[in-house]
């Protein structure tokens, strides 16, 4: 009997201890699970709290958009009615410059030298010289037109550097377009259609030129580009391009004494080729101590120079200048660019007399103009304005023939 009941007793403090660690174990667990509710219940909070001040925050945002918007459109509407404003303010400026103002210089021709069939003898008197130079009148250009005003200005595209040009052949309708102030590449497009539906220059014809040209002073006449090419420590010299056969023809030293710039505000071009209805021209000053633009008429086909005036226009506030039926326009500005001008004009045959030179300001744009080139069979200007190609179109009057 004793050893059964030793077993029975032993089994029984064997029941009794299994009892009491499960027991512990299950508290245990239980003890984990509160606290784990407790920590979701912390985090439930929490969340709760946090998407409370998100949706005040949300509320606050839409609030602060509303009064944006409001002030947005109070602004703009701001700056409608100041824009008209200044369009009235500039149309009011126009009417009294065009009123009040002075008339641009008229400066009469100065012969300087002349050449070839324009040659006068020393011996001939004052009287008989004075003859023959209004014999030269009829013979140095036969066009009788001025220009009026500007008509319109259209704003083509924007291509390139701040500074370039671009011209069309007044022979033809292919257009090229010079971009930077030096280079050997320039670009031909068909037509001004083609250029203002061009990606940049990439759909147009690349042509590489054996030189670079300097400057904005090139142009284009008659299928022949005239360009200017200077290179440190030689003379400046005009190149003559065959552009349906990619060579040169000819070229011509240029009679300059230093390389002195054309145009004060724009100091890269040292000479400018325009053409018009008479030919072909050549504006540059002859040395840095002349205030004065040169003028000279040149043979297209030679580049030999006919003849040459001192046109009395300053250098001076100078950006750009272009010739029309033997008149010289030359456009002023300021430092700080400011409205571009035609404040002096000069006439070959000294038709032209001060009640009736104009005075044009072409339209506030962007900056300052780096080119204008004339097109005489257009009757338009092509200007390069901060990297803006624009087309001026011209109203023509008749000269007052005295």
């Amino acid at each position: 009997m004793k050893p059964v009941l030793v077993l029975l007793v032993s089994t029984a403090w064997t029941l009794t201890g299994a009892q009491y660690y499960y027991q512990g174990l299950m508290d245990y667990l239980e003890n984990r699970l509160l606290a784990i509710e407790d920590r979701m219940q912390l985090w439930h909070d929490q969340t709760h709290r946090y998407h409370t001040e998100l949706l005040d925050f949300k509320k606050l945002t839409a609030e602060s958009m509303d009064g944006l918007k409001q002030e947005h459109g109070m602004l703009l509407k701001d700056l409608e009615g100041a824009a008209v404003r200044v369009g009235r303010v500039e149309r009011e400026m126009d009417f009294v410059e065009s009123q009040t103002s002075p008339r641009a210089c008229v400066n009469k021709a100065d012969k300087v030298v002349e050449q070839g069939a324009w040659a006068l003898e020393e011996s001939r008197g004052e009287e008989e010289e004075e003859d023959d130079w209004e014999e030269l009148h009829s013979q140095v250009s036969d066009c009788v037109e001025i220009i009026s005003n500007i008509r319109s200005v259209k704003i083509l595209k924007r291509v390139g550097s701040p500074k370039g040009m671009w011209v069309r052949d007044p022979r033809s309708s292919k257009l090229y377009v010079f971009n930077g102030t030096v280079g050997d590449i320039i670009y031909e497009f068909d037509s001004v259609r083609e250029f203002s539906r061009s990606p940049g220059v990439t759909n147009s014809r690349r042509i590489s030129l054996p030189s670079e040209w300097t400057g904005t002073g090139s142009t284009v006449y008659n299928g022949y580009l005239y360009y200017i090419n200077q290179e440190a420590e030689t003379d400046v010299q005009v190149v003559k391009f065959d552009l349906l056969s990619d060579s040169v023809t000819d070229s011509a030293m240029l009679p300059l004494e230093s390389h002195a710039t054309v145009y004060n505000l724009n100091p890269e071009t040292v000479a400018d080729l325009t053409a018009d209805d008479e030919g072909l021209w050549l504006l540059y000053a002859s040395s840095d101590s002349e205030p004065n633009i040169s003028l000279a008429k040149m043979d297209p086909a030679t580049l030999d120079i006919e003849q040459i005036w001192d046109t009395r226009c300053p250098r001076e506030n100078a950006e750009a200048a272009f010739v029309v039926c033997g008149t010289v326009y030359v456009v002023y500005n300021t430092r700080l660019a400011s409205r571009s001008r035609v404040q002096c004009v000069f006439d070959v045959n000294d038709i032209v007399i001060s009640e009736e030179a104009p005075l044009l300001y072409f339209p506030r744009r962007y900056g300052a103009h780096a080119s204008l080139k004339y097109n005489p069979e257009e009757k338009q200007l092509y200007g390069w304005d901060d990297g803006y190609q624009i087309i001026y179109r011209l109203t023509m009057k008749r000269k007052l023939l005295v």
